[in-house]
């Protein structure tokens, strides 16, 4: 059986429908361990204190806002090319899900960076292109919401979505470009200097599945429900042709 037959509409519909209560209840379950853990079981760091501890909703939403931005650029990919519908719904699903996790990122990172840098922003090249992804989500949806017909706004959005590529892979990598930076090396390195202790780094791992957890659930959510209204469309066209 070909993986495609899977994102059939209807089977898509059929499979998701008793994957999505395990997938929430997953998400619940790493997010409240991995919250608690590393909010109230883990100490303060030597340097800078009881703010570290934001980093365990400021990575997994970073993290996640660059690899949503990567997961609709592979959706958009397959609408490109295979013209397969629920590649292109996935992807609309995912950019309300994405901008949530950019703007949690933007505001903890304020509230980090103003004990460490002594202000809420500054222009540092990995927050920058942060900002810029930010917007480039911003006009991703405007874009669908502009245009009636779907299968132009998929393909606007699709292009869209390719030139925005390139500021999520800035926002992943601008530490390693432009040294300069007022940002921080990568938490999870697999440099030993650089990377966390371990003491914030075991728990960080189980906020970031509960992030990753979360998000894979609620595009599924959204992406049924845009096969819903992509179905009350036809059956409104259908009747008015009637």
């Amino acid at each position: 059986m070909s993986l495609w037959e899977y994102a059939n509409p209807k089977k898509f519909m059929g499979w998701t429908g008793p994957v999505l209560p395990w997938a929430f209840g997953a998400a619940g379950v790493c997010l409240a361990v991995g919250l608690f853990w590393g909010f109230f079981l883990t100490p303060d760091d030597y340097r800078q204190g009881s703010t570290v501890k934001i980093i365990y909703l400021h990575v997994p939403s970073a993290l996640m806002a660059i690899n949503a931005w990567m997961m609709m650029l592979v959706a958009s990919l397959i609408w490109l090319v295979r013209r397969h519908h629920v590649s292109a719904l996935a992807a609309k699903a995912a950019a309300p899900v994405g901008i949530t996790m950019t703007l949690i990122a933007l505001m903890t990172g304020a509230i980090w960076g103003q004990p460490m840098w002594g202000t809420y922003w500054a222009w540092d090249p990995r927050l920058t292109s942060f900002l810029i992804l930010f917007l480039f989500y911003l006009g991703y949806m405007a874009l669908w919401a502009a245009i009636d017909d779907p299968d132009t706004a998929a393909d606007l959005t699709s292009v869209l979505c390719i030139v925005g590529s390139v500021f999520a892979l800035l926002s992943r990598y601008a530490v390693n470009f432009w040294n300069q930076g007022l940002h921080q090396g990568a938490s999870l390195s697999l440099d030993k200097e650089e990377n966390v202790s371990d003491v914030f780094f075991f728990p960080l791992l189980v906020c970031i599945a509960g992030f990753v957890l979360l998000f894979v659930a609620l595009v599924l959510l959204r992406t049924r429900t845009e096969i819903r209204a992509r179905r009350l469309r036809a059956l409104q066209l259908r009747e008015v042709r009637t």
